[in-house]
C-alpha cells in the first residue's frame, strides 16, 4: 500500500500532531485510534492489512490520526470541564485542518469516519455533531456515553456535567434531539455499528442503536459472537463494513 507520514504544528491544538495516509485515492476514511493507542496502532496490528486490496485499487483512502485523549478525558489532573474542552479543541483540529487536508490530497471523495473502542465513540461523536460533513460512520466496539460506568470503565468526568459534556455524548444528545435539519442530516448517513455479544459496551450500541431509530434514523447494528473487542475481529469488521 501507498503510504505517506506527515506531522505538522496545529494551530488548535497548539503542538505537533502526527498521522499516516494510505492509498491514493477513493472513499476517504478517517480512523479514530483506540483508548490510548496511536496513529500507527492499526497498522502495527494489520487491520490495515484487510483493507491493502481496496487501497491499492483506489478504492479507499485511509487517514489514520492521532489523539489527545490523555490530555482530555483521561487527564485527571485537570478540572473536568477543562477535560472536555481539551477534547473540543481536538474536534477543531480533525475539522479545521485534517479534512481541509485530505480534502485537498483527495478533492471530490466521499468522507466516512472509523473508530474501535474509545475510537469509535470520536467516530459517532464528530459524525453525530457534524452529519453534513461525513456520509458513512463505522463504529466498532465503542462506548457512546463516556459519564456511565460500565464495569472498570468509570465515568470519565467524576460526576460533574455540563452543557458541553452533554453535547459530546451521542447517547444523551441524541435522546433529546429535536432539529430537523440535523435530523435530516443523519438520515444521509450510512451508520454502521458493530459490538460483541460478551462486550461490556453492548449496552451501549444497542441504546445507540434504538435511540436513533427512535428518530427513524436508518442504522445497522451487528452483534458478533463472543467479546469481538481485539484487531484480529477489527480486522474483519473493516473488511466487511469499510
Amino acid at each position: 500500500m501507498q503510504r505517506e507520514y506527515f506531522k505538522w504544528f496545529s494551530t488548535q491544538l497548539q503542538k505537533n500532531m502526527e498521522l499516516l495516509v494510505f492509498g491514493h485515492s477513493g472513499n476517504r476514511v478517517l480512523f479514530f485510534p483506540t483508548r490510548g493507542a496511536r496513529f500507527y496502532d492499526y497498522e502495527n496490528w494489520k487491520v490495515l492489512d484487510a483493507l491493502s486490496t481496496r487501497v491499492d485499487a483506489g478504492e479507499l483512502q485511509i487517514i489514520c490520526v492521532d489523539s489527545v485523549d490523555h490530555e482530555s478525558f483521561y487527564n485527571i489532573d485537570i478540572h473536568p470541564a477543562d477535560r472536555v474542552l481539551r477534547h473540543i479543541q481536538y474536534e477543531q483540529y480533525i475539522i479545521k485542518e485534517v479534512l481541509p487536508f485530505s480534502s485537498d490530497k483527495n478533492p471530490g471523495s466521499k468522507m466516512y469516519v472509523a473508530g474501535c473502542s474509545l475510537g469509535a465513540y470520536h467516530a459517532v461523536n464528530i459524525a453525530f455533531r457534524h452529519p453534513h460533513l461525513f456520509n458513512k460512520v463505522i463504529a466498532m466496539s465503542g462506548r457512546y456515553d463516556l459519564t456511565v460506568q460500565r464495569g472498570v470503565f468509570t465515568d470519565l468526568f467524576s460526576g460533574y456535567a455540563d452543557e458541553n459534556i452533554y453535547f459530546n455524548m451521542p447517547n444523551q444528545f441524541i435522546a433529546n434531539l429535536s432539529d430537523e435539519n440535523i435530523i435530516t442530516q443523519l438520515k444521509q448517513l450510512e451508520i454502521i455499528i458493530a459490538i460483541g455479544q460478551e462486550d461490556i459496551f453492548l449496552d451501549d450500541s444497542k441504546h445507540l442503536s434504538s435511540l436513533l431509530w427512535d428518530k427513524e434514523i436508518w442504522n445497522a447494528l451487528y452483534i458478533w459472537e463472543n467479546e469481538a473487542h481485539k484487531p484480529r475481529f477489527w480486522r474483519k469488521m473493516v473488511e466487511l463494513y469499510f
